[in-house]
C-alpha cells in the first residue's frame, strides 16, 4: 500500500473509514432483511460493493454484487430471475452471512498491516 509513514497514515484513515462504513451498512442490511426490503438491500449491496472494490477487497466486492442482484430479484450473475421475494430474501441472508465473514478476515489482515491486532 504505502511506503512511508505519512502515506500509511493517509491510507489508514481511508481503511478505517471503510470499516465504520461497512459495519453501519451491515446493520442497515439486517434491518432491511427484517423489513423484507429487497430494493434497499440491492442499494446497500451496490454501495458496499463500490467501497470494497476501491480497497481491492474482491471477495467482499463479489458478495456485495450478489446482494445487489438478489435485491433486484436477479440471479447471482445479474440475469433476470423468476423467484419469489422469499427466495431472494433467503439468498440475501445467506450472502450477508458470508460477506460478514469475508469482511472480518479482510479487516483482520488490514489491521495487522497497520500494526494493530
Amino acid at each position: 500500500m504505502d511506503d512511508d509513514e505519512d502515506d500509511r497514515d493517509f491510507s489508514r484513515g481511508i481503511v478505517y473509514g471503510f470499516f465504520e462504513q461497512a459495519e453501519a451498512t451491515f446493520e442497515n442490511m439486517e434491518k432491511a432483511l427484517k423489513d423484507k426490503d429487497l430494493p434497499t438491500l440491492s442499494s446497500l449491496g451496490h454501495f458496499l460493493k463500490g467501497s470494497s472494490a476501491t480497497l481491492g477487497l474482491s471477495k467482499v466486492r463479489d458478495s456485495c454484487e450478489k446482494i445487489q442482484h438478489f435485491g433486484a430479484r436477479k440471479e447471482a450473475d445479474g440475469n433476470p430471475g423468476n423467484g419469489s421475494d422469499a427466495h431472494y430474501l433467503d439468498l440475501v441472508q445467506r450472502t450477508v452471512d458470508q460477506v460478514k465473514g469475508e469482511y472480518k478476515r479482510a479487516e483482520a489482515k488490514l489491521k495487522t498491516f497497520y500494526g494493530e491486532t
